[in-house]
């Protein structure tokens, strides 16, 4: 079992955490499993919230009294993929040099996780008077839906915490906003057709392009609008689409086309304003170009995942502990995606915060520094203290 010697304790199991292959299609019971024991080592339990298929679980731990308005610091175990990526070790086997810590997930977000996890001897000594709970998730770099069946009992067989704190890298500067994201898979359907008789068929790739044509338009508009708040980079909600396969021959009117897209919205976007847009947009393009000739052909689009946006909540008591512990004065925004959206839709304070750069984070040779696991156990420490005062 790691030592309790706080930076050496937290080095220690931030390589036992990244040699766990937790690549986000993969399971992470094996992690899991070793985390509970840790925790039962030191005497605290710990609940497993498994998912449906039984492949993946995330686990919760309170340390300090049983009671409501706790704090959470949540982090994910999963990874994202290291395929066709240039390491120059063992991604999965943690190197330490040069003042840095090389592994998939050390800065996203397994450093956070060690930290917390090292920091549990200081948690039991200091007689909490305010919980602190940890939460381990699953599948945030895919649906950020690994929390949501633990968020789902707080109130009911699990405290309802008072505050959540979401430990993404964000060099323990306090985010209180973030975009939300939703990804779409788009199918038209056409009918096969000799391309010197197009009145015979339905084109699926005209019929797609005018689509990805109207996507364009709406990104330009949504562009037009701006970000009111000015806190956003780039400054507006932004519609992408990264794939697009049709077609099996020049001179055959295409049966198919596929093309996967997403728009990542400001926390005051209306989340059905761009999913209306381009469901009126598909009403057009299937009468007037896909089904010019005759009912041939139809369009469906399948939303695929859809991870709310964080907005700010000036004044909140996750912002105002967190600013406090981390020493700023001003909140920031990020322009990723995290969990922490899922816990404020709940009702739940959020804010993230954690230590090191997400520079680093989904690359090749993914560090973070000594320092930024220093500072992070720094944070972690007042943290504490905060919640052990009368």
């Amino acid at each position: 079992m790691p030592g309790h010697d706080g930076p050496a304790a937290a080095l220690d199991l931030l390589a036992r955490l990244v040699a766990f292959d937790t690549q986000s299609e993969k399971p992470n019971l094996d992690l899991i499993d070793f985390v509970a024991g840790y925790l039962e080592g030191l005497g605290v339990p710990s609940i497993r919230i498994p998912n449906e298929a039984g492949d993946k679980a995330a686990l919760f731990a309170t340390i300090g009294p049983a009671i409501d308005g706790g704090i959470v610091l949540s982090g994910h175990t999963d990874v994202v993929p290291v395929t066709d990526q240039a390491w120059t070790s063992d991604p999965f086997t943690l190197r330490v040099a040069d003042g840095r810590a090389y592994g998939r997930g050390a800065v996203d977000m397994k450093g956070f996780c060690a930290l917390v996890l090292a920091a549990v001897p200081e948690m039991l000594a200091a007689d909490l008077r305010r919980p602190l709970h940890i939460l381990l998730s699953y599948d945030e770099e895919t649906t950020c839906l690994g929390v949501a069946d633990t968020i789902a009992r707080f109130g009911r067989d699990l405290p309802r915490p008072g505050a959540v704190i979401v430990g993404e890298p964000t060099e323990l500067e306090v985010a209180d906003a973030h975009k939300s994201i939703v990804t779409y898979h788009t199918t038209v359907h056409g009918h096969e057709a000799h391309s010197a008789k197009p009145g015979l068929g339905a084109n699926a790739v005209m019929a797609a392009a005018e689509l990805v044509a109207e996507l364009n338009r709406i990104a330009d508009a949504m562009i037009a609008r701006g970000d009111a708040s000015g806190r956003f980079d780039p400054p507006s909600t932004t519609v992408h689409v990264g794939t697009i396969q049709g077609g099996t021959a020049r001179n055959i009117v295409p049966k198919l086309c596929t093309f996967h897209w997403e728009f990542r919205g400001l926390p005051d976007l209306d989340s059905a304003e761009i999913p209306a847009l381009f469901a009126a947009a598909t009403e057009r393009v299937t009468r007037e170009r896909l089904n010019r000739y005759g009912p041939y052909g139809r369009i469906e689009t399948i939303e695929e995942v859809s991870v709310p946006g964080l907005a700010p909540e000036p004044g909140s008591e996750a912002e105002r502990l967190a600013l406090r512990v981390a020493g700023r004065n001003r909140t920031i925004s990020v322009p990723y995606a995290t969990e922490a959206g899922r816990f404020q839709v709940a009702g739940i304070p959020t804010v993230v915060c954690g230590p090191g750069s997400i520079d680093q984070a989904h690359q090749p040779d993914e560090f973070i520094t000594l320092e930024a696991l220093s500072a992070g156990g720094a944070f972690l420490r007042r943290l504490i203290a905060e919640c052990a005062r009368p």
